[in-house]
């Protein structure tokens, strides 16, 4: 039975959107405040893949000691004025607030509230390195799949809150902000403190799996964000099974079921939809000796977790022929540098899609 954590008082308030951020909120839990509970809100998208992962995570986090808070925040027009209203005490008294999307207007909004003199920013995947990129370098707080667009009207009018939330996300003589991360970071603001997360809390929680002899496949959600065409993803992903022998194919929580079904009935492999988040599905296995992927998250934060097992991670590139028209100007050379980053992989050269 493992000890539960103890309660911190007016301690940590984190808010998460997604299963990777309650994940790495409860490793920098582990890495920074051991056997100290804290209160984690998790502000529930409407899908319901993410939201079946949230409920798992959840579990895991209370198993943990720590207080978790289900915030329905996009359950109806009025959701978010109750939400914000019921989460202000809790924001002006906490002491340290922990983030998994700086990005997200809707942190960004609760951002606003707090007086915590610690922020903390835990990853939500590659978008964290971009959003280290912006805050060094001054800039306003766009996703990396939609730089160089125009700004929409919904933007327009955010606009104030959203330059509200980067000062507050700015170092100052009253305030501290520390990234926590598994990302490399090129660029680091003056005055941030970083830290390393190298997934221990899932290392000693979970495995060391069971490795099979085949390869297994990583989903992206590149074409549901509109950078990568369908159909060339569809062949890449043929074509990269094929030669690589791999079976299994877990899905991205955002991959579109028309799509995965595509997936199935023309490559033949087994689609599975993951009730965890990859690292700890892989930690717990079993799991393909050879994961294949396309630039994402996996390629940083799988060796992490996997660091002592026989599992190799390969990363396949983007070929520039499979972006949409509508891919930002950005999307090559930020996928690359997503690929040619990250440390302890196998780099495949694009596939040659049939």
């Amino acid at each position: 039975m493992r000890p539960r954590a103890g309660n911190a008082g007016p301690h940590t308030l984190a808010f998460v959107e997604s299963p990777v951020q309650l994940l790495n909120v409860l490793e920098w839990a582990h890495a920074h405040a051991p056997g100290v509970g804290l209160t984690l809100v998790v502000l529930s998208p409407l899908d319901p893949m993410t939201r079946g992962q949230l409920r798992r995570m959840s579990d895991l986090a209370r198993d943990e000691g720590h207080e978790v808070r289900w915030e329905e925040a996009r359950g109806g027009p009025l959701a978010p004025f109750q939400t914000i209203g019921g989460l202000t005490g809790l924001l002006r008294r906490a002491r340290r607030v922990v983030l998994g999307d700086p990005f997200s207007r809707y942190v960004q909004l609760l951002l606003t509230i707090t007086h915590a003199r610690d922020l903390v920013v835990v990853d939500d995947g590659t978008a964290t390195m971009e959003f280290v990129g912006q805050l060094a370098r001054g800039e306003r707080l766009v996703r990396w799949h939609r730089k160089g667009g125009r700004p929409g009207p919904r933007d327009v009018i955010f606009a104030p809150v959203s330059a509200s939330a980067r000062r507050r996300l700015t170092p100052s003589g009253s305030r501290r902000i520390e990234i926590f991360s598994s990302m490399p970071m090129e660029e680091t603001p003056a005055g941030v403190t970083v830290g390393a997360n190298t997934f221990a809390w899932t290392r000693a929680r979970f495995g060391p799996p069971r490795i099979t002899k085949g390869a297994d496949m990583v989903g992206t959600s590149l074409v549901e964000t509109g950078v990568v065409d369908d159909g060339r993803y569809l062949e890449a992903v043929r074509a990269l099974a094929k030669t690589h022998g791999a079976t299994r194919y877990f899905a991205h929580r955002r991959e579109s079921t028309d799509k995965l079904h595509r997936l199935a009935v023309e490559t033949g492999l087994e689609i599975v939809r993951p009730e965890l988040p990859l690292e700890l599905i892989a930690r717990r296995g079993p799991i393909g000796r050879t994961i294949l992927s396309f630039p994402s998250t996996v390629v940083h934060t799988l060796p992490l977790a996997l660091s002592g097992t026989e599992v190799r991670v390969a990363v396949c590139d983007i070929d520039p022929a499979w972006l949409t028209e509508n891919a930002s100007p950005r999307a090559q050379g930020f996928l690359s540098g997503v690929t040619g980053t990250a440390r302890d992989v196998h780099r495949l050269s694009a596939v040659q899609a049939v």
